[in-house]
């Protein structure tokens, strides 16, 4: 592989996606990959210390569209300071949540509109979207037991039925809107299971590659 490959997971809420982005880490790793695993909202120090204003409990108070202005902030020197420099030296970065997030969440569940919400993300990344997303698709109902099951919960998870609806009705249009570079893996199994058809996917993916 003679560049890097930028490989983003998303899904619905409770679907696995740290879980399983950070095994899938591990294992292409212990097959000898040159592969990073970095996450959204953080991944270096200065979007970690953006992450905490966004998720904590207590900042109810947040403006929707602050809140998305955030997300793109910590995104911008996440991908300047991490993500691009790994991809330049020819890694392969797997990336818990990304733009789409920023799109179903902000864009959608909270009522700005996804247009508004690529624009201020098109300013932040500068057209860099992901060569391919693992889309990590759970029942609505499965993956919000899980949520609910969470011992530590953020500001997100303490959101209403009604924004979680929203979210996942919102992750429909993603995977039509970005149909292309978007690989879809069942996540209502059992994490051994969903963690080896992911593992598969990826090998799909970096086979591909160019």
């Amino acid at each position: 592989m003679n560049k890097g490959l930028f490989i983003t997971f998303e899904g619905n809420d409770g679907s696995g996606k740290t879980t399983i982005s950070k095994l899938a880490y591990e294992r292409l790793k212990e097959m000898g990959y040159p592969v990073i695993y970095t996450r959204e909202p953080g991944g270096i120090d200065i979007a970690e210390q953006i992450r905490k204003v966004i998720l904590d409990p207590a900042n109810t108070a947040m403006d929707e569209r602050c809140e998305a202005l955030l997300y793109a902030a910590s995104r911008r020197q996440h991908l300047v300071e991490k993500v691009l420099p790994a991809l330049n030296e020819g890694s392969i970065v797997l990336c818990d949540r990304f733009v789409d997030s920023s799109l179903v969440y902000q864009g959608i569940a909270r009522g700005i509109g996804m247009e508004e919400v690529y624009a201020i993300n098109q300013f932040a990344i500068e057209g860099h979207l992901p060569d391919a997303t693992v889309f990590l698709s759970v029942d609505f109902e499965t993956g919000l037991s899980r949520v609910t099951s969470r011992g530590n919960k953020d500001r997100l998870d303490n959101e209403s039925m009604e924004f979680h609806k929203l979210v996942a009705q919102g992750y429909e249009l993603i995977k039509e809107k970005f149909k292309d570079r978007m690989h879809i893996v069942d996540a209502n199994a059992d994490v051994d299971t969903v963690l080896n058809n992911t593992v598969s996917c990826i090998m799909e993916i970096i086979k591909n590659h160019v």
